[in-house]
């Protein structure tokens, strides 16, 4: 089958989720939903624009099977629910929302339509993430112990300035870590694989004054298998450099920096760590998105993304980032924020 799909949504991540279908072999866009702003047309002119100006227009198409959203977040939840009660199967930009009562409710409404809900990690899909992930599952780093998620950004004023959502409680959902962070913390949470239980965190708005929310955040973690975590993710930082996660334990330790390794180290070495390290080792630029949004990002992983989602499809399966996974991240960034208001009192999530 090649499943229709629509976009909702033609601000600046739209063209990757157009770019990124576009290369599968059993995908196709048919349309883009822009609120009739006109930007859909002009991203792709020689897609069919009925709709493009109502939603529920747009939903009633017959040729959209799956749609994707990529409007600000808290526009999320009203979108993913109309598409439920038109049929629709539908993937969502990160985060899937900004609370966790209405990803429940997106959730909710999927299970009832029997639609599938899924949500956009790409950065899971990458060639060094990927590695990270079958060798914390080989069990090499031994009993982990600590792990972290650093990521060092930037932002100019003109990037939360130029629209009225960006820097808000209300849309944005939080700041340097539930827009910019969110893809470290769930790594993080990913690879790790053990439930975070507990966070204490504190939050500043320390180089953007004319924003609501935070431009810096940091939190101490409890994992239910007893390691130790810390993240912090800021866009206060410049000129802003490149990402990492640090997993270490009893019998190794690695660092993913963006998509590839600063350290790979391991008590018991073998054959394809040596391989490893001529591979993926190497101290990055300037960093993926670090400064500007847009810079270094490709389709490549959102096409992964993609990809897992319409096999699922095929399959009669669950996709790797379902709802409940795209939760995860957000639940993880509430009790951040929840702590942070209570003076860094613990959360238990």
């Amino acid at each position: 089958m090649t499943y229709g799909i629509g976009i909702i949504g033609a601000g600046m991540i739209a063209p990757f989720h157009l770019e990124a279908i576009r290369g599968l072999p059993n995908a196709r866009v048919v349309g883009i939903m822009d609120h009739g702003s006109g930007k859909g047309r002009q991203i792709a002119p020689e897609l069919d624009p009925a709709g493009a100006d109502d939603i529920e227009a747009f939903l009633a198409r017959e040729d959209i099977h799956v749609i994707t959203i990529a409007t600000p977040s808290g526009s999320h939840l009203d979108i993913a629910v109309a598409a439920a009660q038109a049929g629709k199967h539908c993937i969502v930009e990160k985060p899937i929302e900004i609370t966790l009562e209405r990803i429940d409710t997106m959730i909710a409404a999927h299970v009832a339509a029997g639609t599938t809900l899924g949500g956009i990690f790409n950065n899971r899909f990458t060639k060094g993430a990927q590695l990270l992930k079958r060798t914390v599952e080989a069990g090499r780093f031994g009993t982990l112990t600590f792990a972290s998620a650093v990521g060092p950004w930037w932002r100019d004023p003109d990037y939360y300035q130029s629209s009225s959502w960006k820097g808000t409680w209300a849309v944005d959902g939080g700041g340097a870590l539930m827009n910019q962070g969110i893809h470290s913390v769930d790594l993080l949470q990913w690879l790790v694989a053990s439930p975070v239980t507990s966070v204490s965190g504190r939050i500043a708005t320390t180089a953007h004054p004319y924003i609501e929310v935070e431009d810096t955040g940091a939190a101490t973690l409890q994992f239910e298998n007893g390691a130790l975590g810390s993240i912090a993710c800021t866009t206060s930082m410049w000129p802003g450099h490149f990402r990492t996660i640090t997993l270490a334990g009893t019998h190794g330790t690695a660092v993913l920096a963006d998509e590839g390794l600063l350290f790979w180290q391991f008590r018991e070495e073998t054959e394809a760590d040596e391989a490893t390290r001529k591979d993926l080792l190497a101290l990055p630029g300037a960093g993926i998105g670090a400064a500007d949004p847009s810079a270094g990002v490709d389709a490549r992983g959102h096409q992964a993304v993609f990809a897992d989602f319409l096999h699922a499809l095929e399959a009669g399966e669950t996709p790797s980032v379902d709802g409940h996974e795209a939760r995860k991240a957000v639940a993880i960034i509430r009790a951040i924020y929840e702590s942070a208001q209570a003076g860094c009192t613990p959360v238990a999530i």
